[in-house]
């Protein structure tokens, strides 16, 4: 795992060089492997364009897995939806929640940067009970104490010292 660690880091430090325009609107997308216009997006599309640089289309993992345990996944009780959306199901942080769950490694939350790994998935809940997430990376803050994230928080994806500034709400690793 770590080196699908290493190379997970590698797909999101990438990531900070794209220029996005964050934008969570609703588009139809092809499947499998589809994805929305290159040049916008939100944390979640962070998270699958980082995967999907290694070969994993979370889209399809996510839509088979949801279309068969549709009630392990808060679709129905946070949108409403009656069965899986292969167009936006995957761009959803409480959906790659559950799936991470379910096929990855759930960690502890701990309050020590020193425990966060390159390659980690953490969630956070912010201001106005929005979802969040982002990857680990090896690079640390100024004072060395904490691991530094790539997100996209509103100002495309970006490189930062974030990692205790809201409530985190889950860690994981995922890989093959």
């Amino acid at each position: 795992m770590a080196n699908a660690a290493g190379d997970l880091e590698s797909a999101a430090m990438a990531r900070t060089s794209e220029s996005v325009t964050y934008d969570g609107a609703y588009f139809s997308i092809s499947y499998p492997g589809g994805d929305i216009p290159s040049n916008i997006g939100v944390c979640t599309d962070v998270i699958i364009r980082s995967y999907r640089a290694l070969g994993i289309d979370l889209q399809k993992r996510l839509h088979e897995d949801i279309k068969e345990n549709f009630s392990s996944y808060p679709s129905k009780r946070i949108w409403g939806l009656s069965k899986a959306d292969t167009n936006i199901d995957h761009r959803r942080v409480p959906n790659l929640r559950a799936f991470f769950s379910r096929h990855g490694s759930e960690l502890p939350i701990t309050y020590s940067g020193a425990d966060y790994k390159a390659g980690e998935l953490v969630t956070w809940v912010l201001p106005g009970n929005l979802s969040h997430i982002g990857i680990v990376t090896s690079k640390k803050s100024k004072d060395g104490q904490r691991p530094l994230i790539v997100h996209n928080i509103g100002y495309g994806p970006v490189l930062e010292d974030m990692l205790f500034d809201f409530k985190i709400t889950g860690r994981y690793q995922y890989a093959e």
